[in-house]
């Protein structure tokens, strides 16, 4: 079976990407890939369709690209399909190189519900007669289930909940299920310190279920999964991994009325401090108070929200507006990763005067980039369409950095030398890079790349 994988140097930041399925356009993909680089990105939630795939190519690119993508697949409870209708599926998921997949949404929540069923008796037992053989479908894939996110609180509580439910998944023998099985949160920092239920049920011992006194915390918070951790050694004497799929601040938050409303700065910065604490950046702290470290089965958080489209729900959420407005979490987020791209390029005897950069002719993370040209106006257009064919043919990491492209084994350069004169050419082979240049102009780009 598949172990639980996680990407080399894991940083454990990710984002959820758009909360529908109508974003998988080639176009779609070269335009995120470049943000989702600059932001940090190692993980991604995808919202995806039950009825067809995801395309191929962007799948690929994301993990060409070095981003782990995680597959929601968002089902009906009131009519769930078949096991057999989504085999396939996971068939193909699995041979593009997809390792987590997510089954269903708040479950724990009546509206995911019909009326009928809700109001039945042994709600969680029916919820795993539906889930298990999906599950174990996702096994047999050679991939990793997920057991859904579930809504802190909801209308049934969510820690009982999950309580029950791996109860009853260890009763009914499932026991290989349970070695490849991770754990789905939803891990809302809404307006809370972030300590907020820090250590779980046994440091908060007085609280109940739809009852916190006021002297006591609860899982309503970022550290969910101390609550979600203590539940699983209860059970099964010993920690599942946790995925966050979804988590952070949103603008607007005030769940929690004694303390201030998150306004757009402050998402930003609390965002932030967030995502140093996942990366594991020593002496975290928030307004003075030092930070628990995230333990380590934690094996990412995935930022809400991406974007939306301006007349979705979820809108107010999105980091990326329309009309490329960003809130300003984005900038912060695209600062501190920059700051450790040049730190990690610099010992300390290069911060005295010396250089001792990476040496890409020894480390090569990349085997083929495709590096196009970039203008003061933008990205052309025409470019990314002709390149789709060799793209969908070789399938290369794509960009624009000349420095990203000299940690790759071979580099296909897009541009003349007025756009990529000699001297860049040289830098790329002297860093160890098998170059080709495709110097041509017009429709010839094409028939030249088409023989490559």
């Amino acid at each position: 079976m598949t172990k639980h994988y996680t990407p080399a140097q894991n940083t454990r930041i990710g984002f959820h990407y758009f909360p529908d399925t109508l974003h998988f356009r080639d176009s779609d993909l070269s335009a995120w890939l470049p943000e989702l680089k600059a932001l940090g990105a190692q993980w991604i939630t995808l919202v995806a369709p039950p009825d067809r795939a995801i395309p191929e190519v962007f799948i690929r690119g994301l993990i060409n690209y070095g981003i782990e993508p995680v597959l929601h697949f968002h089902l009906s409870l009131e009519s769930p399909p078949r096991c057999e209708d989504l085999s396939l599926l996971f068939d193909v998921y699995a041979n593009w190189g997809v390792h987590y997949i997510a089954l269903f949404k708040r479950p724990n929540c009546h509206d995911e519900w019909s009326v009928e069923k809700w109001v039945q008796q042994d709600l969680v037992e029916r919820f795993l007669d539906i889930y298990l053989p999906l599950a174990e479908a996702i096994c047999t894939a050679r991939m990793i289930p997920i057991f859904p996110p579930l809504e802190p609180g909801g209308d049934f509580w969510d820690t009982t909940f999950l309580r029950t439910a791996l109860q009853g998944i260890l009763d009914r023998g499932h026991h290989q299920l349970l070695e490849e099985l991770v754990v789905g949160a939803y891990a809302w920092a809404n307006n809370l310190p972030f300590n907020w239920g820090a250590g779980g049920p046994e440091r908060w011992a007085g609280a109940r279920p739809y009852f916190t006194p006021p002297d006591e915390e609860d899982q309503m918070g970022f550290r969910i999964f101390d609550w979600y951790t203590t539940l699983c050694e209860a059970i099964l004497g010993r920690k599942l991994p946790i995925l966050l799929l979804a988590m952070g601040s949103c603008p607007g938050d005030q769940r929690f009325p004694d303390n201030p409303k998150i306004d757009a700065e402050e998402h930003g910065t609390r965002n932030l401090q967030l995502a140093r604490l996942l990366a594991g950046e020593k002496e975290a702290t928030h307004n003075g108070v030092k930070l628990d470290p995230v333990p380590e089965h934690i094996l990412a958080g995935n930022f809400w929200l991406l974007a939306a489209n301006p007349n979705a729900p979820e809108a107010n959420a999105g980091w990326y507006k329309a009309e490329g407005a960003t809130l300003p979490a984005v900038n912060k987020f695209k600062a501190w990763v920059k700051a450790q791209q040049i730190g990690n390029l610099q010992s300390p005897q290069s911060i005295q005067g010396e250089t001792n950069q990476i040496d890409y002719k020894k480390h090569k993370p990349i085997k083929h980039y495709l590096l196009l040209p970039q203008y003061a106006w933008g990205v052309s257009n025409w470019h990314l369409e002709v390149i789709r064919p060799f793209i969908q043919k070789h399938m290369p990491t794509v960009g624009f950095s000349i420095e990203e492209a000299c940690s790759a084994e071979k580099v296909t350069v897009i541009g003349d030398d007025d756009t990529f004169p000699p001297d860049v050419i040289e830098k790329l082979r002297a860093s160890g890079c098998n170059v080709i240049q495709v110097k041509a102009s017009g429709t010839s780009i094409a028939t030249e790349l088409e023989e490559l």
